[in-house]
């Protein structure tokens, strides 16, 4: 993919997928390597893993394990996290009803 469009959604995508896995069970950076390719998504590590540490960074994921150059660290999400995941299912899921199933919300004043 060297679309940077193309990429830009695609990132919100995998953040999302992230949080989502993570608000089920720890995840791992090679296991969510493989999950996200699962569903035809190709991230190299140096993307993957740049994205993690700013979901870190932000607060929404906190890692355990990992403090040494090969220990595997395990990303959970936090509190603030799942706050976030909430919000966003409810605005995927709007989306969804509009992008796919073609079903436009009845506005005020629309005819």
């Amino acid at each position: 993919m060297t679309d940077p469009a193309d990429r830009e959604f695609r990132l919100a995508f995998w953040k999302l997928h992230i949080l989502h896995h993570a608000s089920r069970e720890p995840v791992y950076g090679l296991w969510m390597l493989r999950e996200l390719e699962a569903h035809g998504h190709r991230l190299s590590p140096g993307t993957l893993y740049p994205l993690l540490a700013r979901m870190e960074a932000r607060g929404w994921l906190r890692s355990t394990g990992g403090r040494h150059a090969r220990a595997r660290r395990a990303y959970r999400i936090t509190p603030g996290g799942r706050r976030l995941l909430a919000a966003l299912r409810d605005d995927i899921h709007e989306l969804y009803r509009e992008v796919v199933l073609g079903r436009e919300p009845r506005a005020e004043g629309r005819r």
